[in-house]
């Protein structure tokens, strides 16, 4: 009996982590399978982008239950000081962010960050709030793992925004995504940019510059060498003038040709940009079998893996890793981010893939990072 008991002590004491290992692999993959099975399912039955409100309202309403908050950090975050990051000077408890989009207008920062996200993208804001594009106008294309989106910079505009994140009750790193109003010339986009700067440089950590949409008229425009080197100048300008510098970085669209690549390069080098988001949507259909592969706007998702890496690749090594890339497009799984971050990436956001993988993608992807030793 005595010898029984020996064992049993030695085994539980010898072999104690791993089977705790085991356990916690499989109860991540319970989470992922519910989400999979129940939850994905339930969501996937109404309108994208009534689906998206309603996610937001049950994040939203889940957390003020108590107890709750403990619970979404058991389940979803990884504290440890391998994971952790000082890029432009922030410092990141962790490479995984919230792309701009899924929170245009800051409501859910504080939710967000129980989730176990080391950054949030807010935006893109405008100045003026404006509707946007004419619903229906956010697609679904299942068979892909993908989304279109031809949202048009639907937000509350400036004001409203500001009012939130000076609210905000968590201390999150919260990125500021900059776009100018619909009704606003090329030619005076700059000033758009500048206020949305002026507005928000108190309440954000960093600012990201999105002329990159393709759902603006013309937006992609000022992505040309000469007006994209003078808005960003200008920014930069005006951000010499605070007694503290914020890091501005600036968006780009997976649909550069490599020369223009090598224009983007020497642009941020040129206004000492702190760095770089590879990528945004694509106008692509290269591949897709969805029958909703015809609708205008941007693609994310699944297709756009390769395309952003390969962006992220060519930015890192023709720039000699001169500026820190965050890297971003098609991540739904812990094995893609860890590509893009060995591409040359120092962070990540995720979007489509935390809609189709679930909340349980922010953890896979973290534990994959510190199998990788990255």
């Amino acid at each position: 009996m005595l010898d029984v008991l020996k064992l049993g002590f030695f085994f539980r004491v010898r072999h104690e982590p791993v089977l705790f290992c085991i356990f916690a692999y499989s109860f991540d993959q319970k989470i992922h399978m519910f989400y999979q099975i129940f939850i994905k399912p339930l969501f996937f039955l109404f309108n994208p982008e009534r689906a998206h409100y309603l996610a937001a309202d049950l994040i939203r309403f889940t957390l003020r239950i108590p107890g709750m908050s403990y619970l979404f950090k058991v389940l979803f975050q990884v504290e440890d000081k391998r994971l952790e990051r000082t890029v432009f000077g922030l410092h990141f408890p962790n490479p995984v962010g919230l792309a701009a989009g899924f929170d245009k207008n800051a409501m859910l920062i504080d939710e967000f960050a129980e989730l176990g996200f080391g950054f949030i993208e807010v935006g893109t804001v405008t100045p003026k709030p404006q509707d946007g594009n004419p619903k229906p106008r956010l697609f679904r294309l299942i068979e892909d793992e993908a989304i279109i989106n031809r949202m048009g910079f639907n937000n509350e505009g400036l004001a409203a925004m500001k009012v939130r994140l000076a609210k905000r009750r968590s201390k999150v790193i919260v990125g500021g995504n900059l776009g100018k109003n619909k009704v606003t010339p090329n030619e005076l986009a700059d000033d758009d940019y500048c206020q949305g700067f002026e507005a928000l440089y108190d309440v954000v950590d960093y600012f990201v510059v999105n002329v990159s949409s393709p759902n603006t008229p013309n937006l992609r425009a000022l992505q040309e060498k000469e007006p994209l080197k003078q808005l960003l100048q200008t920014l930069q300008d005006l951000n010499a003038l605070k007694p503290v510098q914020k890091p501005i970085l600036l968006k780009i669209a997976p649909d550069l040709s490599n020369d223009q690549l090598d224009d983007v390069i020497e642009i941020v080098l040129e206004t000492r940009l702190a760095g770089v988001i590879a990528t945004n949507t694509t106008l692509s259909r290269e591949g897709l079998q969805s029958g909703h592969k015809g609708e205008m706007g941007g693609l994310s998702g699944k297709p756009l893996t390769k395309r952003s890496t390969e962006v992220v690749a060519y930015l890192h090594q023709k720039s000699n890793g001169q500026f820190p890339i965050i890297g971003v497009g098609g991540i739904h799984s812990g094995a893609d981010a860890v590509e893009k971050l060995k591409a040359g990436a120092s962070l990540v956001q995720i979007y489509s893939g935390f809609i189709y993988e679930g909340p349980g993608l922010i953890k896979e992807i973290n534990q994959e990072i510190l199998a990788a030793g990255l």
